[in-house]
C-alpha cells in the first residue's frame, strides 16, 4: 500500500492532510499513519503553516478504521505486521494529542476506530449531520484502542461504558455530548469553512460556520444508562437492563448478548482502568498490550470473517457465553510484554 493514499497540500495558512481510499472508506494502512506523521513533522516546524486540517476523501466518511483485512491475514499468516502497525498507529495518536498547531477534523460522514483516533485526540473536531461516530470493536471480537477507551473512559457518566460495549455509532449531538467532538457545522458549510480557514485564524473562522446540533438520543437515556452501566460485571449490566422494562433498554441487551464475551468483559475492564491511568499516553500503553493479546485471542480472527470477509454476520465466539469468560483469563489481556512494551517516554 503506497503513501500516496494521504494526500498533503497547503492553501494558504493551513496545511490540509486527506485520506484517499474512498473506495476502502478510507481505512488506515502503516504507510498512510507513517506519511501523516511525516507531513505533521515538516508542517510543525514550517512558520507558513499556521493550523492542520484533517478530512477524508469520498462522500461516505472520514475515515471507517484501520484496515481489518490486513490484521486478518497477519494473524492468520502469524506475522507481527499488526504489533508493528499498532505501535505507530498509536504514537501517531498521542502526537495529535499534543501537536503544537491547531489539529482541526472534519468528522463529516462515517468515523470509526481508527478514524476516531486521528480526529478525536485533535484540538478541533468538527461534527456535521453525517456524522456517524464510533468505537464497534467488539462486534469483531476486539477492544476499543487507538486511545477510545482514554475518550470514552472520559464521557459523562456511564454513557462512554455505553459506548464501547455497544459499539454503537452515535451522531453530532451525541458526539458532542459525549466528548469526542467540539463543533457542530453544516455539512453544506464545510466548503466556506475550509476556504476561510485559509485566510483566517480558526478562532475567528469558527464562530462563522458552527450552530446548533440536531437533537441527539443519549441526553434522555441517561438515567437507565448510568444505572445499569454502574454495575460491576458485564453480566450484572446485562441483567439491569433487562429489568428496566424499556424497550431500548432490552435492545440494548440483546446487543451486548450478540458482541464477543472476551472482548465485552476485556473492554469493560479497559475503560475502568483507563479512568485511574490519567494520562492519554498511559492509556495507549494498555491498550497496546490488549491489542497484542487479542491477536492470540480466537474471537478476533472469527469477528473479522463474520463481519468483513465471509460477511454471514455469524460469529461463533469462545468462549461463546459471559459466565466462560474468568477474571484470570481477562486479566491476561493486561499482563506486561516486557521488552515488546510501547513506550513514550
Amino acid at each position: 500500500m503506497s503513501d500516496d493514499c494521504v494526500r498533503a497540500r497547503t492553501d494558504g495558512r493551513t496545511g490540509h492532510l486527506t485520506l484517499d481510499r474512498p473506495r476502502a472508506l478510507n481505512a488506515l494502512t502503516r504507510p498512510m499513519v507513517n506519511r501523516i506523521d511525516e507531513v505533521l513533522t515538516r508542517w510543525e516546524h514550517d512558520p507558513a503553516v499556521e493550523s492542520v486540517l484533517l478530512s477524508g476523501a469520498g462522500e461516505r466518511g472520514l475515515c471507517a478504521g484501520g484496515d481489518i483485512r490486513m490484521i486478518y491475514e497477519d494473524v492468520r499468516a502469524g506475522g507481527t505486521a499488526s504489533d508493528t502497525f499498532w505501535r505507530d498507529e498509536y504514537r501517531l495518536n498521542a502526537r495529535i494529542a499534543r501537536y503544537p498547531k491547531p489539529y482541526i477534523a472534519l468528522m463529516d460522514g462515517i468515523v470509526m476506530g481508527g478514524g476516531v483516533g486521528v480526529s478525536g485526540h485533535g484540538s478541533v473536531r468538527i461534527v456535521t449531520e453525517r456524522s456517524r461516530v464510533a468505537m464497534p470493536e467488539t462486534a469483531i471480537g476486539f477492544v476499543p484502542d487507538v486511545g477510545g477507551t482514554y475518550l470514552l473512559g472520559r464521557a459523562p457518566g456511564e454513557l462512554g461504558t455505553h459506548l464501547a460495549l455497544t459499539g454503537s455509532a452515535v451522531g453530532a449531538a451525541d458526539a458532542l455530548l459525549c466528548g469526542l467532538a467540539d463543533h457542530y457545522v453544516p455539512a453544506g458549510r464545510l466548503p466556506a469553512l475550509v476556504g476561510d480557514l485559509a485566510r483566517d485564524p480558526v478562532a475567528e473562522v469558527l464562530p462563522r460556520h458552527t450552530a446548533q446540533a440536531p437533537a441527539g438520543e443519549l441526553a434522555a437515556r441517561r438515567e437507565w444508562i448510568d444505572h445499569c452501566y454502574a454495575a460491576r460485571t458485564v453480566e450484572e449490566i446485562v441483567d439491569r437492563l433487562f429489568a428496566v422494562g424499556l424497550p431500548e433498554a432490552k435492545e440494548t441487551a440483546d446487543t451486548l448478548l450478540s458482541r464477543s464475551p472476551t472482548a465485552l468483559k476485556v473492554t469493560l475492564a479497559a475503560i475502568r482502568r483507563a479512568r485511574e491511568l490519567g494520562s492519554l499516553e498511559r492509556v495507549l500503553e494498555q491498550e497496546y498490550r490488549v491489542s497484542s493479546a487479542a491477536l492470540t485471542s480466537p474471537d478476533l480472527v472469527e469477528g473479522i470473517r463474520a463481519q468483513v470477509i465471509d460477511k454471514d454476520r455469524d460469529p461463533h465466539w469462545s468462549p461463546a457465553t459471559l459466565a466462560g469468560v474468568g477474571d484470570e483469563y481477562v486479566a491476561q489481556f493486561f499482563a506486561p510484554l516486557g521488552g515488546a512494551e510501547l513506550t513514550f517516554g
